[in-house]
């Protein structure tokens, strides 16, 4: 018989093994999105490295989703997420002002259409820390930009606030989906602003604590040659960092 703390062990181990998902074919409609000929070049050269088609199909989108992207940057995901949900659903791109002062292009005006060939795709433009939807919202998607909250360039910015504001933006039983470069194992927040990573324990504690349960993780965008050491815009892991994939969902009940 196994002793109490070996069975222990064995279901913790058999828990965590569970959470990480295994990468499921990617659905037809979203392989449609991405062959979209009116997706840029520029976007499309970049599909190799941050594999969008595996990545949108871990956060469970379906046509009719009414979907927010926090920080959008140039739109890439953007594009993509309006051709899957379709004219039925909607796309939020969600630019907090404080990107005013460091944006390299001028931010679109709050309700505009950054892109006309995508018109299920609409520009929200407020503070951090004031996240909301005109509409109850299946997904929140934020990629790559989670460690930048905790930064002095984002102040007054604050995660708790955030996250809560996300909380009540999405539906019962949504979806809040976070992708970041990996920073060692146990630094926190350490490397936020230096290296431009963070701990995903950090994440998930602060996730968690606004209500939300972790339901899956994917390793579709690990990569274990980079030893979380450099800063993400070194040539040597730049594109290619690792990064983990974290799928929350807000209680049904």
């Amino acid at each position: 018989m196994r002793s109490p703390a070996r069975l222990a062990l064995t279901l913790a181990a058999a828990a965590s093994s569970a959470a990480v998902a295994a990468a499921p074919a990617v659905s037809p409609n979203i392989t449609a999105a991405l062959a979209s000929p009116d997706r840029p070049a520029a976007d499309t050269a970049r599909d190799a490295a941050r594999k969008p088609g595996d990545v949108i199909q871990f956060s469970g989108m379906k046509p009719g989703w009414v979907v927010a992207d926090y920080i959008p940057g140039t739109g890439y995901y953007d594009r993509v997420f309006a051709a899957v949900v379709g004219p039925k659903g909607h796309v939020y791109g969600f630019y907090p002002t404080e990107l005013k002062t460091i944006a390299k292009v001028p931010l679109p005006p709050d309700g505009a259409t950054p892109d006309a060939k995508f018109p299920a795709f609409t520009a929200l433009v407020e503070p951090a820390n004031d996240f909301a939807a005109p509409k109850p919202l299946d997904l929140v998607w934020i990629s790559d930009n989670y460690h930048d909250l905790h930064d002095p360039f984002f102040a007054p910015a604050d995660l708790g606030k955030i996250n809560a504001a996300v909380f009540k933006a999405l539906k019962p039983g949504g979806v809040y989906l976070i992708i970041d470069h990996r920073a060692e194992p146990g630094s926190d927040l350490r490397d936020t602003n230096t290296l431009h990573r963070i701990d995903e324990a950090a994440v998930k504690r602060e996730v968690e604590a606004a209500g939300f349960k972790l339901v899956a993780e994917s390793e579709v965008l690990a990569n274990p040659a980079d030893n979380h050491t450099l800063r993400i815009f070194d040539p040597a892991v730049r594109a290619h960092t690792d990064q983990f994939v974290l799928k929350f969902q807000k209680p049904k009940a």
